[in-house]
């Protein structure tokens, strides 16, 4: 765009201009559905909004507490059994640096628009195309849906260290309530909900770094050294399946994709709260600058801490049946002979479970939302109460908790590992859609002349790195049942079932709206619509100054 090119945009969002560098001509494909979304928008009884009742500390906060949960605490005795500290800690680098690529690219696109349902599919259906933004938003919806469960189960994991009598049924429908319960609060409330329950997770893990720092230097009862004693005994690196460098490989491979799990969504969480966030394009670019220090402080060092802690070959890391007692910092703790330690953590553990679950339904009902904004889904699910809740897309997606009930007839333990392979092809086809939506995003801005409020130092190349990084990691999700001994049906699909699904959608919706192109060409891509509404929603922030903002860089 030229500058003297001026656009007005109507209350509607329809984009007007006399200048000759825009000229009149006939309306698009996606013209046309534009104009289709904002006047179901106009509809009387889809009027009602999300609103902005988010602060900045709440946003922070949840962009790493709904990321710290089950699979840092639990899910990491598996990947540290398998592969050992050494790789451990090498797939927890490797996985954080393809995040935070991530990370920084969907940042960029939420901070040029943080709309109303703006979600990643909701910008893959303005940047990309129809298709793909109809087929993440459902990918979205089920995955983050089926987490909730997956969290319950784990929670149930949790409680049954204690070895009460009371019947798991009856956990998981108290923490099934509660988690809805919290969702059905206004956005603010639950945002400060979050905020707390983010910060004990945070303090508990701040605490169990320093305990790892104490017996490192034989600061325990026992007045053991620990040092880096555990990587030479049972060792640094373990064989998986097969033997030699090729067994090496595998279990650096198959830990890797454990690994993935503590992570998964947590990019998607920053764009699917800033429509109910204040100043967006302030506080958007801060929680993305952030969370590589909280990436490096609570991610990193905790895996190098639970190699410190705890051997890879206790056989407590992969017995499910003895509940959380497979997470490595509590068989850690119980070697190091601290009493009544064990049973602190593991109530943290069960909050920080909770607490997941409390943000995959959030972001579950939310990409419900999205879609229906989209025009992807029915208009009833755009339907807002008075203080911006969309309770219809919320009392759908709770559906999802339901299938907690698995656990009852199944055991908790094959129900978890279940859903966790399930769960991470979704996420690694979610990561390398969203650098296919920053990369038409970026190449439709550069086309039009429009300058990006955010850049990060990143970009584009951390969008090429993770593209790659992430397509890989989809093909290699369910290779160890290609292994001598260990193909299973059941291992393969829910390994790989994300893939279909995916593509079934994808081209099921190409199939009916075929005449619609590829994707969407850079110079016809709307940049425009809702731009209004997100500057005048933008307030001055609050600049600190001193000491207080290194403090801040953590906390706020």
């Amino acid at each position: 765009m030229g500058e003297k090119e001026h656009t007005d945009i109507s209350p509607r969002g329809d984009v007007e201009s006399s200048s000759p560098d825009y000229p009149s001509k006939p309306a698009t494909n996606q013209d046309e559905i534009r104009r289709i979304v904002e006047k179901d928008l106009l509809d009387e009884r889809y009027t009602q909004k999300t609103q902005r009742g988010l602060k900045s500390r709440h946003v922070q906060m949840m962009a790493l507490g709904g990321t710290i949960g089950t699979g840092l605490f639990v899910g990491s005795g598996q990947a540290l059994s398998i592969g050992g500290p050494a790789f451990l800690l090498s797939a927890y680098c490797f996985i954080g640096f393809l995040v935070f690529c991530v990370v920084t690219a969907v940042a960029e696109i939420g901070t040029y628009l943080p709309v109303h349902g703006g979600s990643m599919s909701y910008y893959a259906y303005r940047y990309v195309s129809r298709s793909m933004g109809f087929a993440l938003g459902y990918l979205y919806w089920y995955s983050m849906g089926i987490l909730v469960p997956n969290e319950i189960v784990a929670a149930s994991l949790v409680i049954d260290y204690w070895g009460t009598d009371i019947h798991i049924a009856v956990w998981i429908t108290i923490m099934m309530v509660v988690i809805l319960l919290l969702n059905i609060l206004p956005v603010r409330w639950y945002g400060e909900s979050e905020f707390w329950f983010a910060g004990m997770k945070v303090i508990t893990l701040i605490g169990l770094l320093m305990l790892s720092f104490i017996l490192f230097w034989g600061g325990g009862p026992r007045r053991n050294r620990l040092g880096f004693h555990h990587w030479k005994d049972p060792g640094a690196a373990n064989t998986y399946i097969v033997h030699g460098h090729a067994g090496r490989f595998a279990a650096l491979l198959q830990c890797i994709v454990l690994s993935a799990f503590a992570f998964l969504f947590a990019p998607e969480l920053i764009v699917t709260t800033a429509g109910e966030m204040q100043s967006p394009r302030y506080n958007i670019p801060r929680a993305s600058r952030r969370f590589f220090y909280r990436l490096l402080f609570f991610y990193i060092l905790g895996a190098l801490s639970i190699g410190v802690i705890c051997p890879s070959n206790d056989s407590r890391l992969t017995n499910g049946g003895a509940g959380a007692g497979s997470s490595p910092f509590v068989v850690g703790i119980k070697i190091a002979g601290i009493a009544g330690l064990d049973s602190v953590v593991n109530a943290a553990i069960l909050l920080s479970a909770w607490s997941s679950g409390n943000s995959y339904l959030y972001m579950s009902s939310r990409s419900l939302y999205s879609l229906a904004v989209a025009g992807n889904a029915p208009h009833i699910f755009k339907t807002c109460n008075r203080y911006g809740l969309p309770y219809v897309a919320l009392a759908a997606s709770s559906l999802f908790s339901l299938l907690s009930y698995l656990a009852v007839s199944n055991g908790s333990s094959t129900v978890f590992n279940w859903l966790v392979s399930f769960t991470n092809t979704s996420g690694f086809i979610s990561w390398t859609c969203c650098c296919i939506v920053y990369m038409r995003f970026r190449k439709a801005t550069d086309r039009q002349g429009v300058d990006r409020p955010y850049k990060s130092f990143l970009q584009p190349w951390g969008a090429y790195v993770a593209f790659v990084g992430f397509l890989f990691l989809v093909l290699i999700n369910g290779f160890s049942n290609f292994l001598p001994g260990k193909w299973t049906i059941a291992g393969f699909f829910t390994a790989y079932i994300g893939v279909p699904a995916f593509l079934l959608l994808y081209f099921g919706h190409r199939l009916v709206y075929r005449k619609d192109p590829w994707m969407w060409a850079p110079e016809d891509i709307d940049l425009q619509t809702g731009l209004e509404e997100i500057i005048a929603a933008e307030e001055p922030p609050k600049i600190r100054k001193g000491w207080v903002r290194y403090v801040n860089i953590l906390w706020e």
